[in-house]
């Protein structure tokens, strides 16, 4: 508790923390929103999956989450700070499972208006471009199973890709590096995966990057054709959260700040 206390006292005493959980809510709302406004259905059957569509801001919202994180371990390690703290706390492992919970904790206050917002615009808006009951979409609604699975798996998504960002911050060292290697987890690997010119390779890579993997819990329509299932996907972007947290955490034991 000790260490949870510290990490909470650290984060809320500082404004940059602040400023990033409220961009993270407000860029994942308004991409959403604008993706939203930019689709049409014009006819039955346009096949445009409406919930995906609208949690598009997920796909921005996540590096800002992840800058977060980067910065709880590597704003440390840059001022120096780091030393007092596992002076103060010799157990690493416990500063480290504490950055952890406050990392989650932040993220959490930033996903769900964030996610929230998204849904509510997507609700609001995208009736008025053909997506209606009578071409086959009623209002997007939290009682619908795949709307709502879709909708907490965004902010379950937001929240691991934090716990990976901490993870790969504290192997690292150094926030720009830290923010450098996990934009490009994020974002370049399923670049990377897309221009893989055998099918079978392609299919395998998707199945295994976080992102792309993760992300799959957001799609409500042909689940079946996907490389891996919505709630299979999101447990890979968990496996590699876990990885890197225990990476990171060995990493922190066995080196000197």
């Amino acid at each position: 508790m000790t260490a949870l206390h510290a990490e909470w006292t650290k984060l809320r005493t500082v404004a940059g923390p602040y400023w990033l959980v409220a961009t993270a809510a407000v860029l994942t709302a308004g991409l959403s929103a604008a993706t939203a406004a930019a689709v049409t259905c014009a006819a039955a059957g346009c096949g445009v999956d409406a919930p995906r569509i609208t949690l598009t801001g997920v796909q921005l919202g996540q590096a800002v989450v992840a800058v977060l994180a980067v910065m709880v371990v590597g704003d440390e390690y840059r001022t120096g700070m780091i030393r007092t703290t596992l002076a103060a706390m010799p157990s690493r492992s416990a500063v480290l499972a504490a950055k952890g919970v406050v990392v989650a904790g932040a993220t959490l206050v930033a996903a769900v208006p964030g996610v929230l917002g998204a849904w509510l615009a997507g609700r609001l808006i995208l009736p008025g471009r053909g997506f209606t009951a009578a071409h086959g979409y009623p209002p997007l609604s939290l009682t619908d199973g795949a709307t709502f699975r879709a909708v907490a798996g965004s902010v379950l998504y937001l929240t691991l890709v934090a716990l990976l960002s901490l993870g790969l911050a504290a192997a690292v060292r150094d926030a720009p590096t830290g923010v450098g290697v996990v934009l490009g987890v994020l974002y370049l690997a399923p670049i990377l995966a897309s221009i893989v010119t055998d099918p079978d390779w392609e299919r395998r890579l998707r199945q295994l990057t976080p992102s792309t993997a993760g992300l799959s819990v957001q799609h409500t329509l042909d689940v079946a054709s996907l490389p891996i299932g919505p709630w299979p996907g999101l447990g890979v972007l968990a496996l590699w959260s876990a990885g890197a947290l225990l990476l990171g955490g060995l990493l922190l034991r066995l080196r000197d700040a």
